[in-house]
């Protein structure tokens, strides 16, 4: 057996009203000029109202788009220093929390962001040697609040670029599933699906890493019993608080790795302005079916969690509770762009874990399968 790294170094102050400790985590790392960074919807919110007066003191920057860019990042390290700023505040999805990341990085690192891309050995690059910073999730999808990863887009190549390093974890997140309460329908079921997606893909990656196993079994079967809840009743805080606890475990379980699934689902991001949570959720019943004959045990065990049957078609059933239309040309992909998505799918590193290997025209089917 090789020799495996375990890490689960995060702070995390989960429950309701854990936002209001956003003052003493400030004073506690010394901080006095903070940045806000967040995106334009958000910054219309009450959640927006109730944090800037918790930190009056705070520049905001909110120029992040739904799948953040290299453009965002510039700008965003550009506003930190010329507001002379110590630190780092991250409120919203994954986009402002990866955002933040990135700007926490060229706060203190040199050179243009593609250096750091994780598939170029970037994280080699990366000290400690970075501002502290604060996440705070306002949804739970991603799970970036408590991950070491940042997903931005580069511009040079249009292709979503990860930035991963132990040293870019946050500080501290504070988990409080209050601010969840009030998403719009499609953004609870998007974000829910993500939570769901990484469970499941972390489960089923290459590797040995009992740990991540587990907790992604466990984070994988609180979205199956509460997304319906959230969806039917939004503010049933306990089902809000579990789908927040199964986002965190999601992205705690994918250090393990991820897998085909999010190599399909990135490009359709940047070519089709596709939410990444709804496009994981499509694809993943194809994925499944696809990796049954690599991972057959592992497949039953989770079809035996969500009920016994067919894994792929019990998460065609979550998918339609939580009422995702189930292919893409229902989302206004066009059928001629697939060929193209599947050169961007195979450039992705994701699907290096994927328990069976796939070439292009490999995934150029599954897109197929679930147009």
């Amino acid at each position: 057996m090789p020799l495996s790294t375990f890490s689960f170094p995060t702070t995390i102050v989960f429950g309701a009203g854990s936002v209001e400790r956003l003052p003493g985590e400030l004073t506690k790392r010394a901080v006095r000029r903070p940045l806000l960074v967040t995106d334009a919807g958000i910054e219309r919110t009450a959640v927006f109202e109730r944090v800037r007066q918790l930190v009056r003191e705070a520049a905001v920057f909110s120029k992040v788009d739904p799948n953040p860019t290299e453009q965002n990042v510039l700008d965003g390290a550009a506003a930190y220093k010329q507001a002379s700023c110590d630190g780092i505040i991250a409120l919203g999805g994954g986009s402002p929390l990866d955002a933040a990341k990135a700007i926490r990085l060229l706060a203190t690192h040199a050179g243009a962001l593609a250096e750091y891309d994780d598939l170029l050995d970037g994280s080699d690059r990366i000290s400690s040697d970075l501002p502290p910073y604060i996440a705070i999730a306002t949804t739970s999808g991603t799970g970036s609040e408590v991950g070491r990863s940042a997903v931005i887009t580069i511009k040079a190549t249009n292709r979503k670029t990860v930035i991963f390093s132990p040293h870019l974890i946050p500080s501290v997140a504070l988990a409080d599933p209050e601010l969840t309460l009030d998403l719009p329908p499609h953004i609870t079921a998007g974000t829910g699906m993500d939570a769901f997606t990484h469970n499941v893909e972390a489960y089923l990656a290459k590797g040995y890493h009992p740990m991540c196993d587990a907790i992604a079994l466990a984070g994988a079967k609180l979205v199956w019993d509460n997304l319906p809840l959230v969806m039917e009743k939004p503010h049933n805080l306990e089902a809000r608080s579990n789908m927040m606890m199964a986002a965190i475990m999601g992205a705690v379980a994918f250090q393990k790795g991820l897998g085909a699934v999010h190599s399909l689902a990135h490009p359709l991001s940047t070519e089709c302005g596709m939410h990444h949570g709804t496009s994981n959720a499509i694809l993943l019943p194809a994925v499944l079916e696809y990796n049954q004959s690599a991972v057959p045990d592992r497949i039953q065990h989770l079809a035996t969690l969500f009920g016994g049957g067919d894994a792929a078609g019990r998460v065609r059933e979550l998918n339609k509770k939580a009422g995702i239309k189930p292919r893409l040309r229902d989302w206004g992909v066009v059928e001629s762009i697939l060929p193209t998505l599947a050169d961007k799918a195979v450039q992705d590193g994701c699907h290096q874990l994927n328990p069976r290997s796939c070439t292009r025209e490999d995934l150029l089917n599954l897109y197929r399968q679930a147009y």
